[in-house]
């Protein structure tokens, strides 16, 4: 693996305009990383990236690279683009096995970060490397959030995510475990102990369903829970997703690991239409997942589920498909469990809780472009705000969000 990063990090240009950069949301400045990591300077490296993007190391993993940064590669015109993803991964990965930060904690700066998703943690790091007395409220029992808990192991290894932990702790970040604000904790609590802000990244954890008949039999799932410890469900052999999304597919891989041999996708539109990335979609064909297009389920039964068939009826003034429903052809399709995969939105513990803060209808929460809700004091960003996105476009919103709260406590 190591002579193919270096002769990876070689082919790079380290072109003085790169198109690398401009294509990644948080504009990565990888041509200047690989000159310092062939000039055997990989600890600068790191810390450009580092400081950059703290989660270097996990968007290394998860980011659709095909239509960022390598998607972008010069090289890539005339042959193969540059495996940025590879070389960023192991330059990340290696600064934070071996730099650690300790930062002096001013106390009179606390801010209560309330979820430790990507968001979170970028928010944390940022604010912490600068003096601010940073806890970290998650109500699991392990940092993470999205990334621990809604991406698979064979995507994102979880031991990344645990490095993130100790570079935190030792940044002096506090970090409360299993604690969840809204329940004994409130926000104005929080100010009332001397937070100066509060910053919410909760994700969206709470399941949308169909709302067709059978969805609450013991066979069908959702997805967001499934993912969270997919070992403790039998599914049997053959098992029916419905959704079109990266998480139908990390569904449908993480099923064919864990012992089911027959998994198929349910999607109301054609391939063409398909949510989920190029890439993620070819992965699950290369493991065996199988596609049924244009169907729409209409009942869950115990053994399977009943569904119709679709077809285009036209494209819309974004070029996107609109199907309509072919009346009489009604099909049973026989399985052992029905996941569903349609989306998710957040739970509302923490609004039901504190006056103040406005959400829109589908219970986001409602920002300025620099993440300040409508209750002073209190910001928001990534998939809280936004419904679920990309962790690095997490990240990009976080940079902004942090400077935020800086400026709010400084005003102060």
């Amino acid at each position: 693996m190591s002579d193919i990063i270096i002769s990876e990090a070689k082919r790079c240009l380290q072109c003085k305009n790169p198109f690398c950069k401009k294509a990644c949301p948080v504009n990565t400045p990888f041509n200047e990383v690989v000159k310092l990591f062939l000039e055997g300077n990989i600890i600068k490296a790191g810390e450009i990236l580092f400081n950059n993007n703290p989660l270097s190391v996990v968007c290394s993993l998860v980011c659709p690279h095909s239509n960022q940064c390598e998607g972008n590669c010069i090289r890539g015109r005339k042959g193969d683009s540059i495996k940025v993803s590879m070389v960023e991964h192991y330059i990340s990965d290696y600064y934070l096995n071996f730099v650690s930060a300790e930062v002096k904690k001013n106390k009179d700066k606390k801010v209560g970060i309330i979820g430790s998703g990507p968001a979170g943690i970028t928010i944390a790091i940022i604010l912490a490397s600068k003096g601010y007395d940073i806890t970290i409220f998650e109500a699991h029992d392990k940092i993470g959030g999205v990334m621990r808990y809604g991406i698979p192991e064979f995507r994102l290894p979880k031991a990344i995510l645990d490095k993130l932990r100790e570079k935190l702790i030792s940044m002096g970040v506090n970090i409360r475990p299993n604690t969840l604000i809204g329940s004994a904790i409130t926000i104005d609590d929080l100010f009332r102990d001397g937070y100066k802000a509060v910053f919410i990244g909760t994700g969206v954890w709470n399941p949308k369903g169909l709302g067709i008949k059978g969805e609450t039999f013991g066979h069908v799932h959702y997805a967001i829970d499934y993912l969270k410890s997919p070992e403790v469900y039998n599914l049997g052999e053959k098992v029916c997703i419905v959704g079109a999304g990266n998480v139908a597919m990390d569904v449908a891989r993480t099923a064919l690991r864990n012992g089911s041999r027959k998994v198929y996708i349910m999607y109301r539109k054609g391939e063409t239409s398909m949510q989920a990335d190029k890439n993620e979609i070819e992965f699950a064909k290369l493991e065996g997942v199988r596609f049924n297009f244009y169907q729409v389920p209409v009942e869950i039964k115990e053994n399977g589920v009943e569904f119709i068939h679709t077809r285009q009826a036209s494209i819309d003034e974004k070029g996107k498909e609109i199907v309509e429903l072919i009346e009489g052809s009604e099909e049973f399709f026989k399985a052992d469990s029905v996941i569903l995969a349609v989306g998710q939105k957040p739970r509302n513990n923490i609004i039901s809780t504190s006056k103040g803060i406005d959400v829109n209808k589908e219970g986001l929460i409602v920002t300025d472009e620099c993440g300040r809700t409508t209750k002073d004091g209190v910001f928001a960003c990534g998939d809280v705000v936004t419904g679920a996105k990309t962790v690095v476009q997490a990240v990009k919103v976080a940079k902004i969000v942090a400077e935020t709260i800086e400026y709010h406590i400084n005003r102060g």
